[in-house]
């Protein structure tokens, strides 16, 4: 079997694939790059023991048909220097190794069989299914998943719930100190497509580093078990977190009355600056808010150290001071992305909710935090 492809087209789609690889794997055959050639197309596969990731070349050269398994870092490592020019590889079955020539070079790696590779399986036909466009479903991924747990009793918030209803698509993620839900307000379930699955961190993770932020249509397919992701470039199958999400929408506050609105940079920065002076296990920050100032302290009395700073702001309501983790704070700030921030307030020991000044007619996006006792 012989083919011809370019080394940037290659390249690409191994620097795709990688991402799904693990680095300690329990089955061998896991290390490797699959190589299917049929039908005048080189199909990609590479896999760990939740994720499968493929992507698709069409070739404009190709003589005969078969698949080999080749070691993904020899691969990358052998690649990665060859300027962009054609590649033709020929697969000696019989000598267990593929011949890579390419214009005043060749090389030479062993291969494997691919009969061990797992078979993941289709997805069931009843599936929930959805198409989402590309840069939207990118951009929902980047500003949820910093906001996933890391919990072995409760592994259901370690991933990102996507929640098709009759309304909206929601996509959320908590870990039970802070709440991102954002509504694709576009995308909605009819009939007996409704439902729900929750992505896990490393696909989530996938794909936010490789989705492309074009208007180009993602299909989305999900059964009990997995669910299957389809661009243009590649598709990812993967394994679901199993179990109940909880009720999000029940611990976002219905009321909160008093209004802040505020430079989303200038706080940043603010929080930035004083949070190195708040106490190191618990990174308590204050904020005290008032008509037309906001107040940030920390503090930290074990080393006598303590930082304050000042900022305008428009601000309707009851004056008070409410208690943030400020590590947290700055995080759900840096993936707000507005040029202003709204923040609804009720009481110091009720949730903030955190909005940007401007949403667009597809999206609604909330960040919520919980607050931290302050004591006197």
């Amino acid at each position: 079997m012989t083919f011809t492809v370019s080394n940037k087209t290659l390249g690409d789609a191994l620097n795709l694939l990688i991402k799904v690889v693990s680095s300690k794997n329990v089955l061998p055959i896991l290390d490797n790059f699959i190589f299917l050639v049929k039908d005048g197309e080189l199909t990609l596969t590479a896999a760990d023991t939740e994720n499968m990731m493929t992507a698709r070349i069409s070739l404009s050269e190709a003589s005969g048909e078969g698949d080999f398994a080749v070691n993904a870092k020899s691969m990358m490592d052998a690649v990665k220097n060859i300027a962009d020019i054609p590649l033709t590889f020929t697969f000696e079955e019989d000598n267990n190794s593929v011949k890579v020539a390419y214009q005043n070079g060749m090389f030479t790696l062993p291969t494997d069989n691919t009969n061990e590779f797992p078979n993941i399986g289709d997805i069931k036909a009843d599936a929930l299914t959805f198409d989402i466009p590309e840069n939207i479903l990118q951009e929902n991924i980047a500003r949820t998943v910093f906001a996933t747990a890391q919990d072995e009793l409760r592994p259901v918030m370690n991933g990102i719930f996507f929640d098709l209803t009759a309304e909206s698509l929601n996509i959320v993620a908590s870990d039970g100190h802070q709440l991102v839900r954002n509504k694709v307000l576009n995308i909605k379930g009819e009939d007996t497509n409704i439902g729900s699955f929750i992505l896990p961190k490393k696909p989530a993770h996938i794909l936010k580093n490789t989705l492309r932020k074009t208007d180009g249509t993602v299909s989305i397919k999900a059964d009990d078990q997995r669910v299957e992701v389809v661009t243009e470039t590649f598709t990812l199958n993967c394994r679901l977190i199993e179990g109940r999400y909880p009720n999000y929408n029940s611990v976002i506050p219905k009321s909160n009355p008093n209004i802040l609105i505020a430079d989303r940079m200038s706080l940043i920065g603010a929080l930035k600056r004083i949070n190195p002076f708040a106490n190191t296990s618990s990174c308590l920050v204050r904020v005290h808010v008032e008509p037309g100032t906001l107040q940030l302290e920390a503090e930290d009395y074990d080393f006598s150290k303590m930082a304050t700073e000042r900022m305008a702001c428009e601000y309707e309501g009851a004056t008070f001071t409410i208690g943030f983790k400020g590590s947290s704070f700055i995080e759900i700030l840096d993936n707000s992305k507005s040029a202003e921030i709204q923040m609804q307030l009720a009481d110091p020991s009720r949730a903030a909710l955190i909005l940007p000044i401007e949403q667009t007619e597809e999206q609604e996006i909330l960040m919520l935090q919980m607050p931290m006792l302050i004591n006197d």
